[in-house]
């Protein structure tokens, strides 16, 4: 299949002007018998929902949660990124789409990257009014802060908690739209079928998560933001909930699956402590701004973080890329301190973490203020504290968060921290319109794959959710729909959905007849691991055969002895917990395939048979410009697409960061 990106012709600067000023438009009288399902209400299907009410199209929103509020958009913690230039220190949209493209290891289109650098002030604007507490300079002004990749600051926040305000504020959109009738909100519903008629999406079937009944839902359109499918190395930054579920079952039924081997590795994590671990915790990028990355000099160095003498200290970034020392992007740190730990020079029990200090922060903001107090000449004392004060403010609940997870207090002891997994570039394939490959099916926000290449800059990920829900998804849906006002609502008793409904009937009988001896969360483990060993910050050929292998073997034992108490006619975690690991390991095989077809390094895609002479990715942009997208073929069995990246504006070169 040849695909068609519908990209706009014209200037790259000009195009979405362009096609929003050309595009089709639903009058208001035909929106109001149009129906649409969002599936998600993190940032980009709440904001998508609320928008589409707004407009008057009939929505209907589900989320497994038991609230909108509780999707994973909550913990996302350092900001948002817009090219406002408030700092007046040289950003503008085409810095932001430069430091996009150049971050993404040269591997995402170059027209909706740019698009969203374009919106990105707009996400601002409209979060100000939704009343989104970000935080303020003295004068009034909103303030930024630096994140990896960049050499402005251009991240908007508020303090360590920026997704949950974020949240909130669609979260109030979305409500209001409730509230007034043009949204249909169903919690605990989980999306397993998507039903095709005529080769056009057309609805859902749903499973009530509270009584077990499976649902049949009709929508002209079907709009996934489920987010991304970081769980399937069971170990990550991700809520244990996050799934790829309702992503593999729309690839299964004909959605390709864009750079699936695309996955982001987080620098600052609070490391690994033992097999008892379900999750992992994100200590935010911003404390890169202030706080100091570094291991000791000396190999096997047992001494106390106090102990060790500034100049027996290496601040490695700062060391190998002197032009954004702890600011360079989150793969090529991340990398710097696996190198370093492997090389013997780690930190704490398991020598497996580096520190991220802030003590010189600490002291150089006591100076300030006690310049702006007249105590210029103060004991050190009064200084530290001063400093410690200023901290405080500005991140003082991840350092609380920190404290209470260890027992540490980072104030005084340099934080440990290690890369873990975190977000997924890859996604479902969508075109400029945001739709996938089945007609009347759109990705939005972290389930498609469309804006961040193989490296997400911080920062990055609510701005696409707000750009697709707030920004693109009404103007783009509204283009396709416009050739669908003569569609009458479909009946659910449509042989489509019957059959659709038996699919999932079948699967979930299939699962609980099963009757083995294993738990379900011991299989997503053993994958997690496959996953983490073989394909995770490092891939190598070798490595990734052989996880293909056994993650096959995996799944046959998954399908013969995997243990479900309960029934299927109840409240089921561990039957929900089922599908969605057996999902995981489907989805493993492929990015496991993925990794192994793209014979090069970039961004999180890291291959250690292509790197260059200093340990950085070596791209192989003759053979590898292109994006992988995958089509469904039966088990094990996946046929690669691809799309060919052509770059107008950007002229791809070797990254550097030094």
């Amino acid at each position: 299949m040849i695909l068609n990106s519908k990209i706009p012709a014209g200037q790259l600067q000009s195009k979405w002007e362009d096609y929003k000023s050309t595009c089709k438009l639903v009058n208001p009288a035909n929106k109001r018998q149009i129906e649409v399902i969002v599936i998600g209400t993190g940032l980009a299907g709440a904001s998508a929902a609320a928008s589409l009410g707004e407009m008057g199209y009939k929505v209907k929103a589900f989320c497994f949660q038991d609230s909108p509020r509780r999707a994973h958009s909550i913990a996302a913690q350092g900001g948002i990124n817009a090219a406002k230039n408030y700092q007046n220190d040289g950003d503008s949209t085409y810095r932001l789409f430069y430091d996009t493209i150049k971050g993404g290891d040269y591997r995402s289109r170059e027209s909706n990257v740019y698009r969203l650098a374009a919106v990105s002030a707009s996400i601002i604007d409209q979060c100000v009014a939704q009343g989104v507490p970000f935080a303020r300079e003295y004068g009034g002004l909103l303030s930024n802060r630096s994140f990896g990749g960049t050499q402005v600051q251009r991240t908007f926040y508020a303090a360590g908690q920026t997704g949950q305000q974020l949240l909130i504020g669609a979260y109030q959109a979305l409500e209001r739209q409730i509230a007034l009738g043009n949204v249909e909100m169903y919690a605990r519903h989980e999306m397993l079928e998507l039903v095709k008629v005529e080769g056009k999406a057309r609805g859902i079937i749903a499973r009530n998560l509270i009584t077990g009944e499976l649902e049949r839902h009709f929508g002209h359109s079907v709009l996934l933001c489920s987010g991304g499918y970081g769980n399937v190395f069971y170990l990550s930054t991700n809520a244990m909930g996050s799934n790829v579920t309702a992503a593999w079952k729309a690839h299964k039924k004909g959605a390709f699956f864009g750079n699936p081997c695309f996955t982001q590795i987080h620098p600052t994590c609070i490391p690994v402590t033992g097999d008892h671990q379900s999750k992992l915790t994100l200590m935010s990028e911003s404390l890169r701004n202030d706080g100091r990355i570094w291991v000791p000099k000396k190999q096997g160095d047992n001494r106390k973080a106090s102990e060790i003498l500034e100049e027996e200290r290496d601040y490695y970034l700062e060391r190998r890329y002197p032009a954004f020392g702890n600011l360079v992007p989150r793969d090529v740190a991340s990398r710097a301190a696996k190198e370093r730990c492997d090389a013997g020079y780690g930190v704490g029990t398991s020598k497996m973490a580096v520190y991220l200090d802030f003590a010189s922060a600490i002291m150089r903001y006591g100076k300030v203020e006690a310049h702006k107090r007249g105590l210029a000449h103060g004991d050190d004392k009064a200084v530290y504290q001063l400093g410690k004060d200023v901290v405080k403010e500005k991140y003082g609940n991840l350092f609380e968060m920190y404290e209470k997870i260890t027992g540490e207090n980072p104030y005084e002891i340099p934080m440990r921290i290690y890369p873990a997994v975190h977000y997924t570039m890859g996604g479902l394939w969508v075109d400029y319109e945001l739709m996938t490959t089945v007609p009347g099916l759109y990705a939005l926000g972290e389930a498609n794959f469309s804006d961040h290449g193989a490296n997400r800059l911080g920062a990055s990920a609510l701005m696409q959710g707000l750009a697709d829900g707030y920004f693109v998804i009404p103007y783009t849906l509204g283009n396709n729909l416009a050739d669908d006002i003569r569609t009458k609502a479909m009946p659910t008793d449509h042989p489509a959905f019957a059959e659709a409904e038996k699919e999932v009937s079948d699967r979930l009988t299939r699962l609980m007849s099963i009757k083995g001896s294993e738990s379900v969360e011991s299989f997503h483990k053993r994958l997690g691991k496959i996953m983490w060993d073989k394909c995770g910050m490092a891939r190598n050929a070798k490595g990734l055969q052989e996880a293909v292998t056994e993650i096959q073997a995996l799944k046959k034992e998954f399908w013969s002895n995997v243990r479900i108490p309960g029934e299927i006619s109840e409240f089921n975690p561990e039957l929900d917990k089922a599908g969605r690991v057996a999902d995981f390991i489907e989805l493993g095989e492929l990015m496991c395939l993925d990794a192994l077809q793209r014979n090069e390094s970039c961004g999180g895609h890291f291959r250690e048979e292509y790197q260059t002479e200093d340990g950085e990715a070596l791209r192989q942009d003759d053979q590898y410009m292109f994006v992988a997208a995958w089509e469904y073929k039966g088990d094990s069995r996946f046929e690669m697409h691809k799309e060919v990246l052509d770059y107008e504006v950007v002229h791809p070169s070797q990254r550097s960061y030094k």
